[in-house]
C-alpha cells in the first residue's frame, strides 16, 4: 500500500486554521501529519503567514525554511477575514469543518467573530481552538506575548545553565511547540464530543498555562514541601546521581542510572566494580550526598577513552548518550538510517524540501512527506468546492477578499 492510498487516524477530519508563525502551525502539522485536512487561511493583503518571511534561509521569496519546518501536509488558502465577504466564505468553510484553530491574541477571537457564540450558528458541533499567551478569560487577555517570555515568567530560566551562571532559556522554542501540541490534543478531544453529541464548543489553551503546568512534579516539591528548585551542576537531576553530563577524551556524554539495577552495571563496564558496593556510591541516597565526589571519580575514569569509544560499551547496556550538536544529531546514522529525515515533495513541483518526519507512526509507517503549501495554492479549489465559479472566484480576487 503506498502513502496515497494508507488511510490514516483523522483522515475526513476538517480543521479551519487561522494561524501563524510557530505554535499553531506546530500543532496543526501534527494533525496533518495523522490525515486531517488542515486548510490554511493566509491573509492576501499581508503576504500570509508572517513565518513565510523568517529568515535568515530562505527557498525563496515567500517560502521561508521556516515556514516549511511548521507547515508540511497542509493546505493554503487566501482570505481577507477584514472583508465582510472573507468572513461569510470563512462562515460557509466551518459550516463544513470540524474545527477552526486559531492562535491569535486573547482579546481577538471574540472581536473578529471566531469564538464559538459566533460560530454555532454556522455549525452547532464546530470546535472554536483558541491558542493564546496568557488566554482569553482574564487580565492579561489583550497582552502579546512569546515562548522566552513562560519561560522565563514560567520559572524554566531559573533551572537552566551551570549554578554560578546567569539564568538561561531552552535552546529551542519548547514552550511554543508543547502548547501547540496541548491545543490540538484539546481539539481532537472537542471534535470526538461534538460528534457525539453535536453540539461544539470552545478550547483555551495558552502559552503560559502550558509552561506553568509542565513544572509538573518540581510544582509539587514547591507547593507540598516548600522546596524551591534551581539550577543543577551539568544538568544533573535534582535527586538521581549519576544522571547527568560527563566528561570524555573527546567532549561530553550524558548518563542516567535512574534505576539502581544500573549503577553496579555501570561500574563493571568502567573497570571499577569496586564502586558498585562502595558506602559512598550503593544508593541514591549515599551518591547523592556524595556527587560531587562521584562526578570527579567518574570524570577520571570517562576522560581517557572517546565518547564514541564509551559508546560502544555503554550502549544498550547503561542508558548513556552522546552529546551532540545539531548537524551531528541530524547526521546521526539512528537518524538517517531510521528514516527520521526525508525529502518532501512539493505538490507545485520544483526542488523537494530536506526535513524532519513527523514522530507518529500509523502500522510502523511514517506520516505523509508533503512539503508546506505555495501561498495560496488550494484557494481555487476549497472555493469550489463551496460552489463558486470560476468567474465568483474571479471577483474575489478582484475585491482583494481572496
Amino acid at each position: 500500500m503506498t502513502q496515497s492510498q494508507r488511510t490514516l487516524p483523522l483522515d475526513g477530519v476538517t480543521v479551519i486554521a487561522v494561524e501563524q508563525y510557530g505554535a499553531g502551525p506546530f500543532g496543526t502539522m501534527l494533525l496533518a501529519d495523522l490525515g486531517a485536512e488542515v486548510i490554511k487561511i493566509e491573509n492576501p493583503a499581508e503576504g500570509g503567514d508572517v513565518g513565510r518571511a523568517v529568515g535568515p534561509y530562505m527557498f525563496g521569496a515567500g517560502d521561508s525554511q521556516f515556514f516549511q519546518a511548521f507547515n508540511r501536509n497542509k493546505r493554503s488558502m487566501t482570505l481577507n477575514l477584514k472583508h465582510p465577504e472573507g468572513m461569510r466564505l470563512l462562515r460557509r468553510l466551518v459550516g463544513e469543518a470540524d474545527a477552526i484553530l486559531d492562535n491569535l491574541r486573547g482579546d481577538l477571537p471574540e472581536k473578529l467573530g471566531l469564538d464559538y457564540a459566533s460560530l454555532r450558528d454556522a455549525n452547532p458541533a464546530i470546535v472554536c481552538a483558541h491558542l493564546s499567551a496568557y488566554g482569553r478569560d482574564n487580565e492579561r487577555k489583550s497582552w502579546p506575548g512569546y515562548d522566552y517570555l513562560m519561560q522565563a515568567e514560567a520559572g524554566y530560566c531559573s533551572l537552566t545553565g551551570e549554578p554560578d551562571g546567569p539564568p538561561a532559556r531552552f535552546g529551542v522554542s519548547i514552550v511554543d511547540m508543547m502548547t501547540g501540541l496541548m491545543t490540538v490534543f484539546g481539539l481532537v478531544s472537542g471534535v470526538l464530543g461534538a460528534r457525539k453529541t453535536g453540539i461544539g464548543m470552545d478550547v483555551d489553551v495558552s502559552l503560559f498555562d502550558t509552561a506553568l503546568h509542565n513544572l509538573n512534579y518540581l510544582a509539587t516539591w514547591y507547593l507540598n514541601a516548600g522546596h524551591l528548585q534551581g539550577r543543577e551542576p551539568r544538568g544533573a537531576h535534582p535527586s538521581l546521581t549519576p544522571s547527568q553530563l560527563y566528561r570524555t577524551k573527546d567532549g561530553w556524554m550524558f548518563l542516567m542510572c535512574n534505576k539502581e539495577k544500573f549503577w553496579p552495571v555501570l561500574a563493571d563496564c568502567i573497570g571499577r566494580p569496586e564502586w558498585g558496593t562502595d558506602p559512598r556510591y550503593a544508593s541514591f541516597k549515599a551518591r547523592l550526598a556524595n556527587r560531587d565526589a562521584l562526578t570527579q571519580d567518574l570524570d577520571s575514569v570517562l576522560v581517557t577513552r572517546t565518547t564514541a569509544e564509551w559508546m560502544e560499551t555503554l550502549g544498550g547496556v547503561v542508558p548513556a548518550s552522546p552529546v551532540y550538536d545539531v548537524g551531528q544529531a541530524l547526521d546521526n546514522p539512528f537518524v538517517r538510517d531510521g528514516g527520521r529525515v526525508a525529502s518532501f515533495a512539493r505538490t507545485e513541483g520544483g526542488a523537494p524540501v530536506e526535513g524532519l518526519v513527523g514522530p507518529v507512526r500509523i502500522d510502523g509507517q511514517p506520516p505523509p512527506t508533503v512539503a508546506a503549501p505555495a501561498f495560496g495554492a488550494d484557494t481555487d479549489s476549497v472555493l469550489g468546492r463551496l460552489g463558486l465559479s470560476a468567474d465568483e472566484v474571479a471577483k474575489l480576487r478582484a475585491d482583494k477578499v481572496v
